[in-house]
């Protein structure tokens, strides 16, 4: 199967939203489906939003078979320039265990930081993120804040881009300026 990475464009925007809805709903909760995508149209509709960084992945017939958005995020108010956060990612349930997300995520580290990105924050499972090169967040002294609730601290993480970028970022993370999150 050919398999082909591109930035958004305008005719996938209706359907990578459904798939993502479609992803979350099936492995969490209809609810978190639904929150996710008012996640993704919320962060098209902001400042933090970086277009060429909104990746999908398709395939000979041109079905999205797996997607991932990074925008800018800031720490405190400081960073934006600097650190992108990773979310979502979503591989349509019957391609996942086939490589996407990882191919996704290569492709957009490369981008990043040919854009000037220094770092990538993420939160998710550490088995899934370790392997690309995440470590949890709170050694380099970046910590959830008081209104995020992980299931391990490990779950926070971070993934260096430029060699040394961590070294002159740190804080608290908080989500608060995304309403869907809230």
């Amino acid at each position: 199967m050919k398999r082909i990475i591109k930035a958004m464009e305008p005719q996938y925007l209706l359907s990578s939203l459904d798939l993502v809805e479609e992803v979350f709903s099936q492995s969490d909760s209809v609810e978190e489906g639904k929150t996710v995508r008012q996640l993704v149209e919320e962060i098209r509709s902001k400042k933090y939003y970086v277009p060429g960084l909104e990746l999908i992945m398709v395939n000979q017939d041109d079905t999205i078979l797996g997607y991932a958005m990074f925008s800018r995020f800031h720490i405190q108010g400081r960073y934006e320039n600097e650190l992108l956060i990773l979310t979502p990612v979503a591989v349509k349930t019957e391609f996942q265990r086939q490589h996407i997300s990882k191919e996704l995520l290569e492709y957009g580290f490369e981008r990043a930081a040919e854009m000037g990105f220094k770092a990538i924050l993420v939160e998710g499972d550490p088995r899934n993120y370790g392997p690309r090169g995440f470590q949890p967040s709170y050694r380099f002294g970046i910590e959830a804040g008081p209104y995020i609730h992980l299931p391990h601290p490990d779950c926070l993480m971070v993934k260096e881009i430029q060699e040394g970028a961590l070294d002159q970022i740190s804080g608290l993370v908080d989500y608060s300026f995304y309403e869907a999150l809230r």
